[in-house]
């Protein structure tokens, strides 16, 4: 046959839910694989998911034919999951729409065949066996084949490490027609066998395969050594015939199939095959690598009751526009297998269209013994991918995947908690690594998507990103000798003055009175009492200086007079700790301001403190921190349904007081009860004190993520219980940051998930997360000229280009 027309030959009669009942009796229930990420994975995690396999697939049938088929399309990223209504998503998006990548599917299929012995004859073309049949009739054989496959989808889905989804009808046809049609799209066309390529359409296709023991080497394994990220101390895994998947970089289809065959014949077959072997004339090198490999399979077979014999077959199908192209695939594909010591077949001609239109589900049952390989299930099993690209979220923060930079949204929120129990991050990086950078990147993109930002920041890193959105932002700077214009006190009406409030004044005014002793349940209420009866006696202009007064003007009877018991409440001393913030006090100029300035920021979505000024002031930052607090408790977190971030920059130069961390676990313990998330950014892990507060706050931290240390990672992964893996990934990262694709790489892990992430960005989004350099001074003097950040950011590129 020169020609095959497919629309008059299809090889389906009907499909039920996700089952094909074919044209020649076969019935396939067809299913894709959920695989995991590309490189997060470890050399248990590939034993594990090769047991899974073993243990599903181990009890089919006798006659069951098992179908694993990968599919790797060259394809154009569309940016259609990038929003574009601001002026840097507008950048994203149009920097990333149709980079090429690797899509890869991975499916599914299981066969029961009228011919359950699977005894063909070589070279059947699978067209010539259609005929017109009525749909085979469902049976008990078809009732208990169809259970038995459901019990070992159900296995692998209750471990959890791979998912197996039923494939729609229309998904089943749209894969048939593609396969068939060369992958060429927007119209139909012929598959022509009469060149030295087969040519589809506009598509040639060559092939290897696996089809015979002697193609194996030594042995095979569960996974390898992955040269491109493995160094002198530690060692990166990937999956056996990885090398044939992702990263081949071409149009190619991975398929293997499994004869699930009957343990007992296959062992007189092959007892019967060694007499042969041993009684030969011709005894010759090839009949004796045959014969040592046989009785290993014997060995195996006689050892382990567990043991499944299979017949196999490999095949890798790849095409291209160009047949010059083909020869280089070739290559490249051989080199592959000679890396895993596995010597391919080449096939041409007829044998090449055989293998070709037999890798289609409904015919994967056509091979013949001269077509497999004979071994053990478990042995086969090593030859299967079990990972795939990077997997974008349904919505959340954009990165790039490690393989194509192509960006992949990670859902780093987890509204409903699937993965994370504590929405809160941290970032560790050392000095000039771009942790801020990082953040700016993070925080962006959640205020982009309605998240309210609280930043608390030594460094004035995110006042540029900030200016990109007039009239949602303020920037409270703190300058010597001045207050922030925070005015805990300040209430509207009388309204204002609920249990919440006085409960959160009464913690404002003990932190400033007795920040180093634990406070007693009668001093509590006390103050409670006390602030009460201020606000009860005082009509307005509520403030630190009016209080003070107040208390101190009436402290012969207000004790007596509310019945509170002197032994309750110091109040000689408390007046005498608080003059320090009034009157001619040393630092009464915080509190300064007898108007709440919280005006400003409680229709503000984005809110920074640059507290650069005070850094070295342990006392100043201390108060500062409180009122801050204060202003969070009334505007922040005063609507619990909306998201809200809060953010501490430079935590280390915050850290050197030991009252700022017990101030930092109050909002940990505090935010549960909000809609919130806390985030860190530190050097080090070292710099958080090894104590339970650390650790408090350490174990509600459930987001991590960590830029390249080249001084190593030994506190991280002890401090936060990182598997091996983990430490793996952190010392496979590596940074570009030349050529037209700079980008750097980071290790993020959420819940008990990990991979190696990269963040690469557009010139627009790279300008506006400058923090320093002649290039940020260049942006921040057209925006002293222009008053619009984006107009500014936009004239600096044009210079540049």
């Amino acid at each position: 046959m020169d020609k095959i027309n497919f629309s008059s030959s299809h090889p389906i009669i009907d499909i039920q839910d996700n089952i094909i009942f074919a044209n020649n009796g076969n019935v396939i229930l067809c299913y894709d694989c959920i695989l995991p990420e590309i490189y997060s994975l470890s050399e248990k995690d590939y034993e594990d998911i090769h047991g899974t396999w073993f243990q599903s697939l181990k009890s089919l049938p006798v006659g069951t034919v098992v179908h694993k088929q990968d599919v790797y399309l060259k394809t154009a990223y569309t940016s259609e999951e990038i929003p574009h209504s601001s002026f840097l998503e507008r950048a994203t998006h149009d920097h990333f729409k149709d980079r090429e990548y690797m899509d890869h599917r991975s499916y599914l299929f299981f066969i029961l065949t009228n011919n359950k012995a699977l005894n063909n004859s070589k070279y059947i073309n699978p067209f010539s066996k259609i005929s017109k049949k009525v749909l085979r009739e469902s049976d008990e054989s078809i009732e208990n084949f169809i259970g038995s496959v459901s019990d070992a989808v159900s296995y692998t889905n209750n471990i959890r490490k791979v998912f197996i989804r039923t494939l729609k009808s229309e998904e089943i046809i749209g894969l048939t027609n593609n396969f068939f049609n060369g992958f060429n799209y927007g119209c139909d066309t012929d598959i022509v066998l009469d060149k030295k390529y087969m040519n589809i359409g506009e598509n040639y296709f060559d092939a290897l395969v696996i089809n015979s023991e002697l193609c194996y080497g030594e042995s095979v394994q569960t996974s390898k050594t992955n040269e491109k990220f493995t160094s002198d101390d530690f060692v990166f895994h990937q999956g056996f015939i990885d090398g044939l998947g992702l990263t081949l970089d071409e149009n190619h289809i991975v398929n293997q199939i499994l004869y699930l065959d009957d343990k007992h014949k296959w062992r007189k077959i092959l007892d019967k095959k060694v007499e042969e072997l041993k009684k030969s004339s011709n005894f010759g090198s090839q009949n004796k690598v045959l014969l040592a490999k046989i009785e290993d399979i014997l060995g195996k077979i006689n050892a382990d009751d567990n043991s499944r014999i299979i017949r196999g077959h490999l095949n890798i199908i790849y095409w291209d526009r160009d047949p010059q192209n083909l020869e280089r695939i070739t290559s490249r594909l051989k080199t592959e297998f000679k890396e895993i010591d596995i010597l391919p077949y080449y096939p041409r001609g007829e044998e090449r269209k055989n293998y070709i239109l037999n890798s289609y589900c409904c015919f994967s049952s056509n091979f013949s013994n001269e077509d497999l390989y004979v071994t053990d299930l478990k042995h086969a099993l090593c030859l299967i991918i079990n990972n795939t690209n990077y997997k974008s979220d349904p919505t959340g923060i954009i990165f790039n995947d490690r393989e194509h930079n192509i960006p992949v949204l990670k859902d780093v929120w987890d509204e409903k908690k699937k993965r994370i129990k504590a929405r809160n991050f941290a970032i560790f990086a050392p000095t000039g690594e771009g942790k801020s950078f990082l953040a700016n990147n993070i925080l962006r993109q959640y205020f982009e998507t309605g998240v309210r930002l609280v930043i608390i920041d030594l460094g004035g890193s995110y006042t540029k990103f900030a200016r990109l959105y007039p009239g949602q932002y303020t920037i409270l700077r703190y300058e010597s000798g001045k207050s922030l214009g925070i005015n805990p006190f300040y209430i509207q009406d009388s309204k204002d003055l609920t249990p919440e409030r006085l409960e959160d004044l009464s913690v404002f005014l003990f932190e400033l009175f007795a920040s180093e002793f634990k406070i007693t349940k009668a001093q509590s209420v006390s103050i409670k009492k006390i602030l009460r009866y201020y606000y009860d006696s005082t009509s307005g202009n509520h403030s630190l200086e009016s209080f003070y007064r107040f208390v101190e003007k009436n402290q012969q009877d207000l004790l007596n007079n509310l019945k509170i018991h002197p032994d309750y409440f110091n109040l000689t001393g408390f007046l005498h700790v608080l003059s320090e913030y009034v009157g001619d006090g040393l630092y009464s100029f915080l509190f300064e301001t007898s108007e709440d300035q919280t005006y400003k920021i409680e229709d503000k979505r984005l809110i920074v403190f640059e507290l650069d000024e005070v850094k070295d002031n342990k006392e100043i930052l201390s108060v500062m921190l409180k009122l801050i607090k204060s202003a969070i408790q009334r505007t922040i977190w005063k609507n619990r349904a909306e998201k809200g971030i809060i953010l501490f920059d430079e935590f280390a130069k915050q850290l050197k007081f030991e009252n700022v961390l017990e101030s930092v676990e109050f909002y940990y313990q505090a935010i549960r009860k909000h809609n919130g998330a806390i985030g860190i950014i530190l050097q080090s892990i070292n710099q958080l004190p090894n104590n339970p507060t650390s650790a408090s706050i350490l174990e509600n931290t459930q987001v991590i993520y960590s830029l390249r240390n080249e001084k190593g990672y030994k506190e991280l992964v002890s401090r936060l219980n990182l598997s091996t893996h983990d430490l793996n990934q952190l010392k496979s990262i590596r940074n570009n940051l030349s050529g037209p694709r700079k980008y750097t790489e980071m290790f993020i892990k959420i819940g008990q998930k990990s991979n190696v992430f990269r963040l690469e960005v557009p010139p627009a989004v790279y300008a506006a997360y400058l923090t320093d350099g002649n290039e940020n001074e260049t942006i921040m003097s057209i925006y002293n000229r222009t008053g619009n950040m984006e107009e500014a950011i936009k004239e600096f590129l044009k210079t540049k280009n």
